[in-house]
């Protein structure tokens, strides 16, 4: 597989990843293949940080997401926009950087919009790429104005 096809696989993978995230849009089941076994899940930053702290391993990250999709009642609506970044293949690995906007709906209805730089590492396996190392850092946020 040449660097730029691995690349393109590696952006699908989190393109996926950001899409099952999406309310209402969500597939079960699809959300754990999509990491390692041994992944773990991080937010950085002092925000982050605490509200995420770190989980460890496919099962514990799925369960960790799932308490913010459905059907548990978080967002009513959210979308996740990936904005273009950075890919590094080195053999089997790849490590990414990329900001990524997300606009929500909460079940409160209460509406946000915040930016996250989101840096992943991904192996590169025979079927697909799959996260290793996934950290967000929440770099700005502010309500959305014009409800209706």
């Amino acid at each position: 597989m040449s660097e730029e096809s691995s690349e393109r696989l590696v952006v699908d993978t989190l393109a996926r990843y950001l899409a099952l995230c999406d309310v209402p849009v969500r597939t079960e089941g699809e959300l754990g293949d999509l990491f390692t076994e041994d992944a773990v899940w991080e937010g950085g930053g002092s925000e982050y940080a605490g509200k995420f702290g770190r989980t460890e391993g496919r099962e514990a990250i799925v369960g960790m997401l799932s308490a913010y999709l459905p059907p548990t009642p978080h967002f009513r609506t959210n979308v996740h926009l990936l904005f273009p970044g950075t890919v590094d293949v080195k053999g089997v690995t790849a490590q990414g950087s990329w900001p990524m906007q997300q606009l929500s709906r909460y079940e409160s209805g209460a509406t946000e919009v915040l930016v996250a730089k989101l840096d992943v590492t991904f192996r590169i396996g025979p079927d697909h790429p799959r996260i290793s190392a996934f950290r967000t850092e929440r770099l700005f946020s502010a309500p959305l104005t014009g409800e209706r």
